[in-house]
Protein backbone atom coordinates (compact mmCIF):
# COMPACT_ATOMS: atom_id res chain seq x y z
CA UNK A 1 0.00 0.00 0.00
CA UNK A 2 3.21 2.45 0.02
CA UNK A 3 1.94 3.93 -3.51
CA UNK A 4 -1.25 5.08 -1.90
CA UNK A 5 0.09 7.14 0.79
CA UNK A 6 -1.31 10.42 -0.15
CA UNK A 7 -3.31 12.13 -2.87
CA UNK A 8 -0.88 12.76 -6.27
CA UNK A 9 -1.76 16.38 -6.52
CA UNK A 10 -3.19 18.94 -4.22
CA UNK A 11 -6.70 18.56 -2.94
CA UNK A 12 -9.47 20.56 -3.41
CA UNK A 13 -12.50 20.72 -1.65
CA UNK A 14 -15.88 20.96 -3.78
CA UNK A 15 -17.70 22.66 -1.37
CA UNK A 16 -15.22 25.41 -0.99
CA UNK A 17 -15.56 25.82 -5.01
CA UNK A 18 -19.77 25.95 -4.83
CA UNK A 19 -19.48 28.41 -2.01
CA UNK A 20 -16.68 30.34 -3.91
CA UNK A 21 -19.94 31.09 -5.92
CA UNK A 22 -18.34 29.91 -9.76
CA UNK A 23 -20.58 29.81 -12.47
CA UNK A 24 -18.25 27.52 -14.43
CA UNK A 25 -17.45 24.20 -13.53
CA UNK A 26 -13.32 23.63 -13.60
CA UNK A 27 -12.07 21.17 -16.58
CA UNK A 28 -11.41 18.64 -13.99
CA UNK A 29 -14.79 18.01 -12.96
CA UNK A 30 -15.94 17.78 -16.61
CA UNK A 31 -17.32 14.42 -17.55
CA UNK A 32 -16.96 12.61 -21.02
CA UNK A 33 -19.46 13.22 -23.30
CA UNK A 34 -20.93 9.70 -23.29
CA UNK A 35 -20.85 10.00 -19.20
CA UNK A 36 -22.50 13.72 -18.58
CA UNK A 37 -25.62 13.29 -17.18
CA UNK A 38 -27.32 16.08 -19.52
CA UNK A 39 -27.15 14.32 -22.42
CA UNK A 40 -29.40 11.31 -22.98
CA UNK A 41 -29.25 9.24 -26.39
CA UNK A 42 -32.90 7.88 -27.15
CA UNK A 43 -32.07 4.81 -25.80
CA UNK A 44 -30.85 6.20 -22.35
CA UNK A 45 -34.15 8.12 -21.82
CA UNK A 46 -35.71 7.47 -18.36
CA UNK A 47 -38.32 5.08 -17.76
CA UNK A 48 -41.04 6.34 -15.55
CA UNK A 49 -40.47 3.20 -12.72
CA UNK A 50 -38.44 2.65 -9.68
CA UNK A 51 -36.89 -0.01 -7.62
CA UNK A 52 -38.58 -2.22 -5.46
CA UNK A 53 -40.37 -1.04 -2.07
CA UNK A 54 -39.96 -3.56 0.63
CA UNK A 55 -42.08 -3.85 3.78
CA UNK A 56 -39.69 -5.60 6.27
CA UNK A 57 -41.97 -5.60 9.06
CA UNK A 58 -43.29 -9.48 8.68
CA UNK A 59 -39.46 -10.60 8.24
CA UNK A 60 -39.43 -12.02 11.74
CA UNK A 61 -42.98 -12.33 12.71
CA UNK A 62 -44.74 -15.03 13.44
CA UNK A 63 -46.85 -15.44 10.69
CA UNK A 64 -45.13 -17.70 8.31
CA UNK A 65 -47.39 -16.79 5.02
CA UNK A 66 -46.29 -12.95 5.44
CA UNK A 67 -42.44 -14.35 6.43
CA UNK A 68 -42.52 -16.01 3.21
CA UNK A 69 -44.08 -12.99 0.96
CA UNK A 70 -41.32 -10.96 2.40
CA UNK A 71 -39.05 -13.19 1.64
CA UNK A 72 -39.78 -13.61 -1.87
CA UNK A 73 -40.31 -9.59 -2.59
CA UNK A 74 -36.51 -9.81 -1.06
CA UNK A 75 -35.80 -12.19 -3.33
CA UNK A 76 -37.11 -10.58 -6.74
CA UNK A 77 -35.13 -7.76 -6.14
CA UNK A 78 -31.88 -8.69 -5.59
CA UNK A 79 -32.04 -11.04 -8.55
CA UNK A 80 -33.90 -8.32 -10.57
CA UNK A 81 -32.63 -5.41 -9.48
CA UNK A 82 -29.92 -5.48 -6.73
CA UNK A 83 -31.19 -2.42 -5.16
CA UNK A 84 -34.63 -2.20 -2.84
CA UNK A 85 -35.81 0.23 -0.66
CA UNK A 86 -36.30 -0.74 2.68
CA UNK A 87 -39.99 0.26 4.73
CA UNK A 88 -40.68 -0.40 8.51
CA UNK A 89 -37.17 -1.55 8.76
CA UNK A 90 -37.02 -0.83 12.79
CA UNK A 91 -34.57 1.65 12.82
CA UNK A 92 -35.91 4.69 14.53
CA UNK A 93 -36.80 7.59 12.24
CA UNK A 94 -36.01 10.07 14.74
CA UNK A 95 -32.53 8.54 15.07
CA UNK A 96 -32.26 8.51 10.99
CA UNK A 97 -33.17 11.88 11.21
CA UNK A 98 -30.68 13.49 13.74
CA UNK A 99 -27.68 11.19 12.10
CA UNK A 100 -28.21 12.53 8.56
CA UNK A 101 -28.99 16.50 10.17
CA UNK A 102 -25.56 16.70 12.45
CA UNK A 103 -23.20 15.52 9.80
CA UNK A 104 -25.02 18.47 7.25
CA UNK A 105 -23.84 20.14 10.39
CA UNK A 106 -20.49 19.23 10.16
CA UNK A 107 -19.67 19.75 6.37
CA UNK A 108 -21.37 23.32 7.28
CA UNK A 109 -18.54 23.87 9.94
CA UNK A 110 -14.93 26.11 8.72
CA UNK A 111 -12.58 24.48 6.40
CA UNK A 112 -10.24 24.78 9.19
CA UNK A 113 -12.02 22.56 11.50
CA UNK A 114 -12.58 19.66 8.63
CA UNK A 115 -9.04 19.83 7.47
CA UNK A 116 -8.48 18.01 11.39
CA UNK A 117 -9.62 15.21 9.59
CA UNK A 118 -8.22 15.08 6.07
CA UNK A 119 -7.59 11.99 4.85
CA UNK A 120 -5.11 9.82 2.68
CA UNK A 121 -5.47 7.11 0.06
CA UNK A 122 -3.98 4.39 2.33
CA UNK A 123 -7.87 3.92 4.18
CA UNK A 124 -9.43 6.48 2.99
CA UNK A 125 -10.80 7.58 7.04
CA UNK A 126 -11.33 10.89 7.44
CA UNK A 127 -12.28 13.78 5.48
CA UNK A 128 -12.01 13.75 1.62
CA UNK A 129 -12.67 14.88 -1.95
CA UNK A 130 -11.55 12.21 -4.21
CA UNK A 131 -11.36 8.39 -5.11
CA UNK A 132 -8.68 6.77 -6.47
CA UNK A 133 -5.21 8.26 -7.00
CA UNK A 134 -4.63 8.28 -10.73
CA UNK A 135 -2.79 11.37 -11.40
CA UNK A 136 -4.89 14.13 -13.80
CA UNK A 137 -8.46 11.95 -13.44
CA UNK A 138 -11.63 13.64 -13.75
CA UNK A 139 -13.31 14.31 -10.41
CA UNK A 140 -16.58 13.99 -8.95
CA UNK A 141 -18.81 16.84 -7.94
CA UNK A 142 -18.71 15.36 -3.79
CA UNK A 143 -16.93 15.85 -0.69
CA UNK A 144 -17.27 13.18 1.77
CA UNK A 145 -16.41 11.64 5.35
CA UNK A 146 -15.40 8.16 5.76
CA UNK A 147 -14.80 5.90 8.81
CA UNK A 148 -14.56 2.35 10.56
CA UNK A 149 -17.52 0.75 12.35
CA UNK A 150 -16.71 -2.91 12.59
CA UNK A 151 -14.84 -4.97 13.76
CA UNK A 152 -14.26 -2.73 16.77
CA UNK A 153 -10.48 -3.36 16.69
CA UNK A 154 -10.67 -0.92 13.50
CA UNK A 155 -12.75 1.34 15.20
CA UNK A 156 -10.97 4.68 16.55
CA UNK A 157 -13.89 7.36 17.56
CA UNK A 158 -10.51 9.88 17.80
CA UNK A 159 -11.25 10.17 14.08
CA UNK A 160 -14.77 10.42 14.24
CA UNK A 161 -15.65 14.31 14.09
CA UNK A 162 -15.67 15.84 17.43
CA UNK A 163 -17.87 18.31 16.17
CA UNK A 164 -20.93 18.79 16.55
CA UNK A 165 -20.83 17.68 20.17
CA UNK A 166 -23.10 14.95 19.38
CA UNK A 167 -21.74 13.40 16.54
CA UNK A 168 -19.78 10.51 17.75
CA UNK A 169 -22.60 9.72 20.33
CA UNK A 170 -25.19 9.51 17.01
CA UNK A 171 -22.39 7.80 14.86
CA UNK A 172 -21.98 4.75 17.66
CA UNK A 173 -25.98 4.67 17.36
CA UNK A 174 -27.07 4.42 14.62
CA UNK A 175 -24.10 2.23 13.22
CA UNK A 176 -24.93 -0.34 15.69
CA UNK A 177 -28.69 -0.10 14.37
CA UNK A 178 -27.75 -0.53 10.97
CA UNK A 179 -25.42 -3.32 11.34
CA UNK A 180 -28.47 -5.05 13.05
CA UNK A 181 -30.72 -4.38 10.21
CA UNK A 182 -27.86 -5.94 7.94
CA UNK A 183 -27.83 -8.97 10.04
CA UNK A 184 -31.06 -9.69 9.46
CA UNK A 185 -31.19 -8.95 6.09
CA UNK A 186 -28.51 -11.21 4.95
CA UNK A 187 -30.18 -14.19 7.04
CA UNK A 188 -33.04 -13.08 4.83
CA UNK A 189 -30.82 -13.42 1.62
CA UNK A 190 -28.54 -16.54 2.33
CA UNK A 191 -32.04 -18.47 3.18
CA UNK A 192 -33.82 -17.33 -0.60
CA UNK A 193 -30.47 -18.72 -1.82
CA UNK A 194 -31.23 -22.40 -0.05
CA UNK A 195 -28.39 -21.87 2.03
CA UNK A 196 -28.42 -22.05 5.92
CA UNK A 197 -30.10 -18.79 7.81
CA UNK A 198 -26.18 -17.80 8.83
CA UNK A 199 -23.98 -18.59 5.69
CA UNK A 200 -23.76 -15.24 4.66
CA UNK A 201 -23.08 -13.87 7.73
CA UNK A 202 -20.32 -16.45 8.01
CA UNK A 203 -18.72 -15.99 4.54
CA UNK A 204 -18.06 -12.62 5.17
CA UNK A 205 -16.32 -13.16 8.78
CA UNK A 206 -18.96 -13.96 11.00
CA UNK A 207 -18.16 -11.64 14.40
CA UNK A 208 -15.12 -10.26 12.50
CA UNK A 209 -17.69 -8.93 9.66
CA UNK A 210 -16.67 -5.55 8.40
CA UNK A 211 -18.71 -2.17 8.30
CA UNK A 212 -17.89 1.51 7.64
CA UNK A 213 -19.77 4.28 6.54
CA UNK A 214 -19.30 7.16 4.19
CA UNK A 215 -20.83 10.23 4.20
CA UNK A 216 -21.65 11.82 1.06
CA UNK A 217 -21.70 15.79 0.76
CA UNK A 218 -22.63 16.81 -2.51
CA UNK A 219 -22.73 20.76 -3.15
CA UNK A 220 -24.80 23.21 -5.11
CA UNK A 221 -23.18 22.90 -8.73
CA UNK A 222 -23.81 25.51 -11.34
CA UNK A 223 -23.49 23.56 -14.28
CA UNK A 224 -24.86 19.91 -13.24
CA UNK A 225 -25.24 18.53 -16.58
CA UNK A 226 -21.56 18.73 -17.05
CA UNK A 227 -20.44 16.33 -13.64
CA UNK A 228 -21.36 13.80 -11.77
CA UNK A 229 -21.38 13.83 -8.08
CA UNK A 230 -20.11 10.23 -8.28
CA UNK A 231 -19.28 8.24 -11.11
CA UNK A 232 -21.08 4.72 -12.58
CA UNK A 233 -20.03 2.51 -10.33
CA UNK A 234 -20.82 -0.68 -8.15
CA UNK A 235 -20.68 -1.16 -4.53
CA UNK A 236 -17.18 -2.86 -4.13
CA UNK A 237 -18.48 -4.88 -0.67
CA UNK A 238 -21.28 -7.12 0.37
CA UNK A 239 -24.23 -4.90 0.83
CA UNK A 240 -24.83 -1.20 0.92
CA UNK A 241 -27.63 0.74 3.03
CA UNK A 242 -27.85 4.11 2.24
CA UNK A 243 -29.84 6.66 4.37
CA UNK A 244 -30.16 9.07 0.92
CA UNK A 245 -31.44 12.45 1.01
CA UNK A 246 -35.15 12.94 1.38
CA UNK A 247 -35.15 16.44 0.14
CA UNK A 248 -33.69 16.36 -2.93
CA UNK A 249 -33.11 13.12 -5.15
CA UNK A 250 -29.65 12.21 -7.07
CA UNK A 251 -29.27 8.63 -6.44
CA UNK A 252 -29.46 7.00 -10.31
CA UNK A 253 -29.61 3.15 -10.88
CA UNK A 254 -29.06 1.40 -14.43
CA UNK A 255 -31.58 -0.94 -15.74
CA UNK A 256 -31.72 -2.73 -18.95
CA UNK A 257 -29.50 0.20 -20.32
CA UNK A 258 -31.23 3.13 -19.11
CA UNK A 259 -31.03 5.53 -16.31
CA UNK A 260 -32.91 5.63 -13.48
CA UNK A 261 -34.22 8.39 -10.77
CA UNK A 262 -34.62 6.68 -7.28
CA UNK A 263 -37.17 8.54 -5.89
CA UNK A 264 -36.74 8.23 -2.08
CA UNK A 265 -39.62 6.87 0.08
CA UNK A 266 -40.19 9.14 3.28
CA UNK A 267 -38.17 6.77 6.06
CA UNK A 268 -36.52 4.38 3.81
CA UNK A 269 -33.42 2.79 3.32
CA UNK A 270 -31.98 2.52 0.03
CA UNK A 271 -30.51 -1.19 0.05
CA UNK A 272 -28.49 -2.54 -2.59
CA UNK A 273 -26.34 -5.74 -3.03
CA UNK A 274 -22.41 -5.26 -3.83
CA UNK A 275 -19.89 -6.96 -5.56
CA UNK A 276 -19.00 -9.58 -3.07
CA UNK A 277 -22.84 -10.51 -2.67
CA UNK A 278 -22.67 -11.08 -6.62
CA UNK A 279 -19.48 -13.14 -6.10
CA UNK A 280 -20.64 -15.36 -2.83
CA UNK A 281 -24.25 -16.32 -4.81
CA UNK A 282 -22.75 -17.17 -8.22
CA UNK A 283 -24.37 -13.92 -9.74
CA UNK A 284 -27.65 -14.82 -8.66
CA UNK A 285 -27.76 -11.86 -6.94
CA UNK A 286 -26.16 -8.89 -9.14
CA UNK A 287 -24.56 -5.76 -7.91
CA UNK A 288 -25.81 -3.05 -10.40
CA UNK A 289 -24.48 0.56 -11.90
CA UNK A 290 -25.25 3.56 -9.93
CA UNK A 291 -24.33 7.46 -9.91
CA UNK A 292 -24.93 10.16 -8.90
CA UNK A 293 -26.32 13.29 -10.18
CA UNK A 294 -26.30 17.07 -8.49
CA UNK A 295 -28.29 19.87 -8.61
CA UNK A 296 -27.77 24.01 -9.24
CA UNK A 297 -30.26 24.95 -6.45
CA UNK A 298 -29.58 22.24 -3.05
CA UNK A 299 -26.87 20.32 -1.47
CA UNK A 300 -27.37 16.98 -0.51
CA UNK A 301 -26.59 14.70 2.48
CA UNK A 302 -26.08 10.92 2.08
CA UNK A 303 -25.23 8.42 4.02
CA UNK A 304 -24.10 5.02 3.00
CA UNK A 305 -23.06 1.87 5.11
CA UNK A 306 -21.26 -0.46 3.81
CA UNK A 307 -21.41 -4.02 5.04
CA UNK A 308 -18.27 -5.67 3.78
CA UNK A 309 -16.03 -8.90 4.43
CA UNK A 310 -13.46 -9.59 6.68
CA UNK A 311 -10.40 -8.48 4.86
CA UNK A 312 -8.26 -10.79 4.53
CA UNK A 313 -10.80 -13.98 3.69
CA UNK A 314 -11.17 -15.14 0.87
CA UNK A 315 -14.13 -14.50 -1.31
CA UNK A 316 -15.47 -16.91 -3.98
CA UNK A 317 -18.75 -18.61 -5.31
CA UNK A 318 -20.51 -20.86 -2.18
CA UNK A 319 -19.91 -24.21 -3.45
CA UNK A 320 -23.82 -24.92 -2.76
CA UNK A 321 -24.55 -23.03 -5.58
CA UNK A 322 -21.59 -24.66 -7.69
CA UNK A 323 -22.50 -27.28 -10.22
CA UNK A 324 -21.35 -28.82 -13.36
CA UNK A 325 -24.48 -26.70 -15.23
CA UNK A 326 -23.21 -23.68 -13.61
CA UNK A 327 -19.74 -23.65 -12.52
CA UNK A 328 -17.90 -21.00 -10.44
CA UNK A 329 -17.92 -17.71 -12.46
CA UNK A 330 -15.48 -15.97 -10.25
CA UNK A 331 -12.19 -16.65 -9.69
CA UNK A 332 -11.12 -16.56 -5.70
CA UNK A 333 -9.98 -12.97 -4.14
CA UNK A 334 -9.25 -11.36 -0.68
CA UNK A 335 -11.44 -8.35 -0.14
CA UNK A 336 -8.09 -6.30 0.59
CA UNK A 337 -6.67 -7.02 -3.23
CA UNK A 338 -9.97 -6.23 -4.46
CA UNK A 339 -9.95 -3.06 -2.52
CA UNK A 340 -6.36 -2.21 -3.44
CA UNK A 341 -7.81 -2.00 -7.12
CA UNK A 342 -10.53 0.31 -6.46
CA UNK A 343 -8.51 2.56 -4.56
CA UNK A 344 -6.16 2.53 -7.70
CA UNK A 345 -8.80 3.33 -10.25
CA UNK A 346 -11.33 4.66 -8.50
CA UNK A 347 -15.15 4.29 -9.55
CA UNK A 348 -15.82 2.49 -13.39
CA UNK A 349 -18.59 0.71 -13.24
CA UNK A 350 -18.92 -3.01 -13.43
CA UNK A 351 -15.46 -3.13 -14.41
CA UNK A 352 -14.08 -4.34 -11.27
CA UNK A 353 -16.22 -7.21 -10.58
CA UNK A 354 -16.39 -8.11 -14.12
CA UNK A 355 -12.27 -8.68 -13.71
CA UNK A 356 -13.05 -11.23 -11.14
CA UNK A 357 -14.60 -13.68 -13.70
CA UNK A 358 -13.43 -17.09 -14.57
CA UNK A 359 -12.31 -17.96 -18.48
CA UNK A 360 -14.79 -20.85 -18.23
Amino acid sequence: MNCLQSWPEPVVRVQSLSDSGIHAIPERYIKPLTDRPGLKTCSEIEEHVDIPVVDLQNLFGKDQALREETLRCISRACQDWGFFQAVNHGVSHDLMRRTREVWRGFFNLPLEVKQVYANAPSTYEGYGSRLGVEKGAILDWSDYFFLHFMPVSLRNQSKWPAQPSSCRELVAEYGAEVVKLCGKLLKAMSTNLGLQEDYLQKALGGEDIGACLRVNFYPKCPQPDLTLGLSSHSDPGGMTILLPDHDVAGLQVRKNGKWITVKPVPNAFIVNVGDQLEVLSNEIYKSVEHRVIVNSAKDRVSLAFFCNPKSDLLIEPAKELVSKDRPALYNPMTFDEYRLYIRTKGPCGKAQVESLKSNR
